[in-house]
């Protein structure tokens, strides 16, 4: 095999082509020349390839929205149909979560061992059987078992879809790219809410085979992720993909140089194992990254969604209104921080959006503590739907989808499935044991339990301080050097 690098220029209208070979590794048993153009000296690849793949993996975020929002709008109508009781249903609503900590558990790996299409496959598989089981169900167990495989396939789904899409971005656009997964989540719930009111409840599972459907047939035309590729695929494939996704007429060699490198010094390293996520040198990704997790769950976020309606009621504004005030709230602030996120950086939209939720409980504890004592009962309701609207607007300006962006970036490659792992359970865990209380703090204290969610909140930013690095503008390598230096 040449050990220099030979190249021919022709030029044509300006046109000049470089034939660059493929970079030596010792495993490639064979050699073959790529071929990247260049213009006027100018980069004119087209990054369609891009585009279309992350819509097809987010089709996976909107399937994960749809399981969500399944559950509310058709309680009664269930319940009526299968003769469930209220411990009945409740399972079947509070099963979702031990689904998806199962599919968290076992995401990491499977996205190491199969791939980041493999693994959603395996997820979009779960979710499909999961949905026709529910659409069959004519009593409980069958229903709970589809609960529990659509769960299961929110658990995988939750890791590997802003991972993938944070492997195959370049970084100017990682995280308006990632961060669309959270607002086509935001898209699968409101979606349930208002389709969930005017068509019966079979129908609706039917419904959430679609965005699975999508995402199975364009698995079969995108690329899978040229770092998994680098790391555990074909030397030729990773350098095709990349090439793919930056279009046919980019330079990739800057880019694929510095995976290359990259996954040689990972190659040096032993072989990880969960409990080497725990030395000294990946403590701080795994703080940053499972702390985050808790932060966003923690400040009570699972709390006020699941039970928005009775907070409207019990401030005696009208719930329905109130509901799709906030669902299009959601999905208009969220969409907002996608457009702004690689401009104005991860940590400034964290420290804005834990300040805005610290603002948010304050209002809707406030609202609370005159209902509670009859003082000033008329700005009441407008106490608290304001207190929940900047409540809702604060967590999906950043802290919805921003940890999860980070979360993607932060991991090094030979730890990503397991670390990536324990953060999604820790989010999961952490979403059940908010829903789980949240009844029994309102019954305790209903501004108590706002206070509760407001201090946490105002932790959260001394953490976001003290410890989240800025990921904005810097390739994930660099993020990991970045990270280790410090």
């Amino acid at each position: 095999m040449a050990t220099k690098q030979n190249a021919k220029v022709a030029e044509n209208n300006d046109q000049v082509e470089i034939r660059v070979p493929l970079l030596e590794k010792a495993k490639v048993a064979f050699e073959d020349d790529f071929v990247v153009k260049y213009r006027s000296g100018k980069n004119k690849g087209h990054q369609w390839i891009l585009y279309l793949t992350t819509f097809v993996t987010v089709c996976g975020s909107f399937a994960f929205g749809s399981c969500i929002g399944f559950s509310s709008p058709i309680q009664s109508a269930i319940t009526e149909d299968l003769n469930l009781t209220i411990a009945q249903f409740s399972l079947f609503g509070s099963i979702l979560n031990f689904g998806a900590m199962i599919g968290a558990i076992t995401s990491g790996r499977m996205a190491d061992f199969t791939g980041r299409k493999g693994a959603m496959r395996v997820a979009s598989s779960f979710c499909t059987a999961g949905w026709l089981a529910i659409y069959f169900a004519e009593g409980p167990l069958p229903l709970n078992f589809g609960r529990l495989a659509t769960g299961f396939g929110m658990g995988v789904y939750s890791y590997v879809i802003p991972v993938f899409i944070a492997e195959i971005a370049p970084k100017h656009l990682r995280g308006a790219l990632t961060t669309t997964s959270q607002l086509m989540i935001i898209c699968g719930i409101s979606f349930s809410f208002i389709v969930g009111t005017v068509i019966t409840w079979r129908t609706l599972a039917l419904t959430g085979i679609i965005p699975c459907a999508v995402l199975l047939l364009g698995l079969l035309i995108i690329p899978e992720s040229p770092r998994w590729l680098a790391k555990y695929g074909d030397h030729g494939k990773f350098l095709m993909a990349l090439q793919r996704l930056r279009g046919k007429e980019a330079d990739i060699s800057d880019e694929a140089a510095e995976i290359e490198d990259y996954i040689r010094k990972l190659e040096k390293l032993p072989q990880s194992k969960l409990m080497d996520l725990f030395q000294r040198r990946y403590l701080r990704s795994i703080i940053i990254g499972v702390g985050l997790m808790f932060t966003q769950q923690l400040g009570g976020i699972n709390g006020v969604c699941f039970y928005v309606r009775d907070v409207f009621e019990s401030a005696g504004f009208p719930s329905d209104t109130g509901t799709i005030i906030y669902a299009c709230l959601q999905v208009a602030v969220t969409a907002l921080g996608a457009l702004v996120i690689d401009r104005a950086g991860r940590k400034p939209l964290l420290l804005v959006s834990a300040s805005g939720l610290v603002v948010g409980c304050i209002l809707t504890g406030l609202s609370f503590y005159l209902k509670t004592y009859e003082i000033a009962l008329n700005v009441i309701p407008a106490l608290a739907v304001s207190g929940i609207l900047v409540y809702i607007g604060s967590f999906s300006i950043g802290m919805g989808a921003v940890p999860w962006v980070i979360m993607s970036e932060i991991f090094p490659l030979d730890i990503k499935g397991s670390a990536g792992s324990l953060a999604t359970l820790a989010n999961w865990s952490t979403s059940w044991a908010v829903s789980y209380t949240f009844n029994f703090l309102i019954s305790w204290s209903s501004y108590g339990t706002y206070i509760i969610y407001g201090t946490i909140n105002a932790i959260s930013i001394l953490f976001i301080i003290l410890v989240v690095p800025e990921t904005k503008g810097k390739t994930l390598e660099e993020i990991q050097t970045a990270i280790n230096a410090s």
